[in-house]
């Protein structure tokens, strides 16, 4: 058998020489790698760029359910941006009053805003769908509505227009039909009320003859207490024994005829969102999702207690409203929004859209939710 033969001491030599001839273009090689791999990472070092953004809102500062859903949305940016965009709230008038959020946040005194679009029917009158329409959509619907029916397109479309770019940030569900100190039997006993109540459900009250204020939050107790005005709605248990407005009315009416499902927003103004690198814009929008359903998830399971406190602590008197008041208010917010909609072609096309929504619903809920909760109560009451 041959052996095998052993490197030459001269081939060897020979490498060695050869691999110092070329250590120079491997480092220059090495070097240029350095710089390409710095190059590659500058966008990731200029995306950890901090950004501190003021957020306005329309509600008393902490107030439960809606100020504090504009803590937790808040919370939420920062948390989910590791700090990178941090959101300072404040509450109403502390910034700006709470007619002025709109404004502000267009034009870029804060970069984002919170509170309900029905306040800003001024600027446009379709802004009044993408919160609460009268026998219109429950919390769920108008979820399903703006996330996979269009509405969101066409919000998106509307604020465009003032610069502005708006998310569903939170649901009440349906609301409580108001507080009075006199028993509301037919549609008559509206004739001459002075009620606080904003948005559409406001031009039903109007047309069948009672007064109606358009009074922020923090307003409303005194305005009731002084007899400023006879009645009022708010928004359900939860918030009105935070109001402490069994004191100042005794009858408790109910459903919420006027907001069956209201969407709180958050208005971010386009420019300042633009601005952020892809995946912080990116945040924004998970967090006003998860925001969304934290409140109404919140809603959902203080108003059972709440409601509970109103009646066995503080004697408060719930009262149905009639299915005679509730059929006539019915056909008068019909035409209503019927008249809305006919004022201009944007505001027809979003109620096209939000009414064939609704046409929908109405046949599957009846056959799931409705129907569900009606077999529930042959056991449960």
């Amino acid at each position: 058998m041959s052996k095998t033969p052993k490197p030459s001491a001269s081939k060897d030599s020979s490498t060695r020489r050869s691999f110092l001839r070329q250590a120079p273009l491997l480092a220059t090689g090495a070097i240029a790698a350095c710089a390409q791999s710095e190059q590659q990472t500058a966008p990731a070092i200029q995306s950890q760029q901090h950004f501190k953004w003021k957020m306005v809102t329309t509600w008393p500062k902490n107030f439960p359910g809606l100020g504090t859903g504009a803590n937790t949305l808040a919370k939420y940016i920062e948390a989910m941006s590791g700090g990178r965009l941090q959101v300072k709230v404040y509450g109403a008038g502390e910034l700006v009053p709470a007619s002025g959020v709109f404004d502000a946040v267009s034009g870029g005194t804060a970069e984002m805003g919170h509170g309900v679009s029905y306040y800003w029917k001024g600027k446009h009158e379709a802004t009044q769908f993408f919160a609460a329409v009268p026998f219109g959509l429950n919390a769920n619907e108008i979820n399903g509505w703006l996330r996979y029916g269009g509405g969101q397109e066409l919000w998106d479309e509307l604020y465009a227009q003032f610069g502005l770019k708006a998310f569903p940030v939170g649901n009440t569900g349906v609301q409580m039909g108001g507080w009075f100190n006199k028993e509301i039997n037919e549609v008559g006993d509206f004739s001459g009320l002075v009620m606080r109540m904003p948005g559409l459900g406001g031009e039903v009250l109007r047309r069948l003859n009672a007064t109606v204020k358009s009074l922020p939050g923090g307003e409303i107790f005194q305005a009731l207490k002084t007899g400023a005005i006879d009645a009022t709605e708010w928004v359900g248990p939860y918030n009105d024994l935070a109001f402490g407005l069994h004191q100042a009315a005794k009858y408790y009416y109910w459903p919420g005829w006027h907001e069956p499902g209201t969407a709180l927003e958050g208005m971010v103004n386009a420019k300042a969102l633009a601005a952020l690198p892809s995946d912080l814009q990116a945040i924004v929008a998970y967090a006003c999702q998860a925001a969304n359903e934290d409140m109404l998830n919140e809603f959902t399971a203080r108003n059972n207690g709440a409601l509970q406190i109103l009646v066995k602590k503080h004697g408060v008197q719930l009262r149905r409203f009639s299915d005679e008041l509730l059929t006539e208010v019915g056909k008068t917010a019909a035409d209503v929004v019927a008249e809305i909609a006919g004022k201009d072609p944007f505001s027809n096309k979003v109620y096209t859209s939000f009414d064939a929504f609704r046409s929908a619903s109405v046949s599957y809920t009846r056959i799931s939710e409705e129907a569900y909760t009606q077999a529930r109560a042959l056991t449960f009451g």
